[in-house]
């Protein structure tokens, strides 16, 4: 049997051995070549980590994405708040809980009103602006609030146009003029006859400075050339409660608002402010056929979200609003309180809110009213 080869050439082929410094000189080349083969094994394996790495890292991400979304809770998952910028009783406060109700049993969850008077509605409106903007708060607006307001106030605090978005609106609903029955007229001719013999002493309730009913009643007056006193109230309901009092004897509020009322024969129904007679009151004509050419009035309800409200978000609501108002149910009750229902787009809601500031503002401006 041959002996062991011990640091021999490549080419050895028996036991003879090398001196001592060849024997180092073999042993350096050896290592220096398995170093070098090392270094390229190493240098392709993270070549070919770093081609791979990105797939592998997005694999990854798209991983925890995954679970994090089957992990998330569905939306809505706790009840939404309906904040209300007025008092209990009046139009607002009666669409909020008509759709709210509605649209909750379809959500899973309960919406909940959240009635916010003061400052012609400023101050509900500010703070549903200002809250997250998560999908779990949604505003009750009308016409005074996004319409009127931006006009009439030197500083709401907030700006509607940047803080808020549209989900859709409700419905449209003329006003309809009232009088105490302890009021001696019975005709919108009467009643300005009356003013003009009794100048300062007619006295009106409005639902909030900037409000519609304060602003339509302004115009009303400015086109029949009277004189008028406000009595602000925060919300229509307060100032209904003081006209059935006697401590008011006039009001303009929504037809929803006033219905049940005039129907009762506790207020008397001098003229309506649609181009046309409302079919809830067939005998009370409208403010043009009564002696005010050219003179109509309407106002829009609507829900709005705070500004940055994840679209998907708002398409859910704008989706469970519009299943509201189809339920011949909901439409009966809104066309029985003398509106009519207007279902539609985020977008189309937002062109009728700049129509109506366009409008409003036009009025509020040429009435000379501001607020500082």
């Amino acid at each position: 049997m041959k002996a062991r080869c011990f640091e021999r050439t490549w080419n050895c082929d028996g036991p003879r051995r090398r001196s001592d410094g060849a024997a180092r000189k073999v042993s350096a080349r050896s290592q220096n070549g398995r170093g070098r083969r090392l270094r390229d094994r190493v240098a392709d394996a993270l070549k070919t980590l770093s081609r791979r790495a990105p797939l592998a890292l997005l694999a990854v991400v798209a991983t925890v994405l995954a679970a994090h979304a089957q992990g998330a809770d569905p939306y809505p998952s706790r009840p939404i708040t309906l904040v209300v910028p007025f008092a209990p009783s009046g139009g607002n406060d009666i669409m909020a809980r008509l759709v709210g109700e509605r649209m909750g049993k379809a959500l899973g969850q309960q919406i909940v009103v959240e009635n916010r008077a003061g400052a012609g509605g400023n101050i509900g409106s500010r703070q549903a602006a200002r809250s997250a903007p998560d999908g779990y708060t949604m505003l009750l607006a009308f016409t005074g609030t996004i319409g009127i307001n931006p006009s009439l106030y030197a500083n709401l605090g907030y700006d509607p146009g940047k803080e808020l978005t549209p989900i859709g609106s409700i419905a449209t609903s003329p006003a309809v003029l009232v009088v105490h029955p302890s009021l001696p007229v019975k005709t919108l001719r009467e009643l300005i006859a009356y003013a003009k013999a009794n100048p300062g002493q007619l006295s009106y309730a409005s639902s909030g400075v900037g409000t519609v009913v304060h602003v339509a009643t302004e115009m009303l007056a400015d086109a029949a050339g009277i004189q008028v006193e406000q009595v602000p109230y925060k919300g229509t309901g307060p100032g209904i409660t003081d006209l059935l009092g006697g401590h008011v004897k006039m009001m303009m509020p929504p037809i929803p608002a006033m219905i049940g009322y005039v129907n009762a024969g506790t207020l008397r129904a001098i003229g309506v402010t649609s181009k046309e007679r409302s079919p809830l009151l067939r005998d009370v004509p409208t403010i043009e056929e009564a002696g005010l050419p050219g003179f109509v009035s309407e106002q829009r309800y609507g829900l709005l979200a705070p500004a940055g409200t994840p679209r998907p978000i708002i398409d859910r609501l704008n989706a469970e609003l519009r299943n509201a108002l189809a339920d011949e149910t909901i439409r009966k009750r809104i066309v029985d309180d003398g509106a009519t229902p207007q279902p539609d787009s985020p977008e189309d809601y937002a062109a009728e809110i700049e129509r109506d500031r366009t409008l409003w503002g036009g009025i509020v401006r040429k009435l000379g009213l501001r607020v500082e």
